[in-house]
């Protein structure tokens, strides 16, 4: 008897069968990632409140952190911050220690449905350096807020893990749990918002 295949793709709710080895645009859509990444939390759920803090929650801060470092930039970029943790959708959110635990394979599927992700929005399969860079520290600085109000963290643990953020955001930004059809509905009105400009 033959072995039994592994079964390396999974169904979304719009009914596409995304091949997780060999993703392609086609079979990415912005409400499959909207909805997984509102169920998907941050933390691994070591967080305060009564609703978990989700991946899109994350990323919609992170854009808004971006954009407000980067007020000239170009609608594009402000997706591609949008969509920075979007593979999370099909692969999950690991906390750090357990990405460095499973090793190189993590990233390599990270970097394969981040590139079909970019594609299907009009976005370089790789972003340009520049871009990466300001899209990590919005990333960065997001991570120290969220450690702080609602995981737990002391200024001091915060600012050795994430770096100091500027006092300004330190002080204005202000994270919020929600329920995850409210931050799905956020998340594809930004998107679509976005998508909408780069576009124009």
């Amino acid at each position: 008897m033959a072995p039994k295949q592994s079964r390396a793709w999974q169904r979304m709710l719009s009914g596409r069968r995304l091949d997780l080895l060999d993703p392609t645009p086609m079979d990415i859509e912005i409400g499959d990632i909207a909805h997984g990444l509102a169920f998907v939390a941050r933390w691994n759920g070591q967080t305060h409140g009564d609703w978990p803090y989700s991946v899109a929650e994350h990323s919609l801060l992170v854009e808004a952190l971006f954009s407000r470092a980067n007020p000239e930039i170009p609608a594009r970029w402000q997706l591609a911050a949008l969509l920075h943790d979007a593979p999370e959708y099909v692969i999950g959110d690991m906390i750090s220690p357990v990405k460095a635990a499973v090793g190189p394979g993590y990233g390599e599927l990270d970097a394969r449905l981040s590139a079909a992700i970019h594609l299907r929005f009009g976005l370089p399969t790789t972003l340009p350096p520049a871009i990466k860079k300001q899209i990590k520290l919005a990333d960065n600085v997001s991570a120290w807020l969220e450690a702080v109000q609602i995981a737990g963290f002391s200024e001091a643990e915060a600012d050795r893990f994430f770096g100091r953020p500027d006092p300004t955001l330190r002080h204005t930004m202000e994270i919020r749990l929600r329920p995850p059809a409210e931050v799905r509905r956020d998340f594809i009105s930004r998107h679509e918002s976005l998508l909408a400009s780069a576009s124009s």
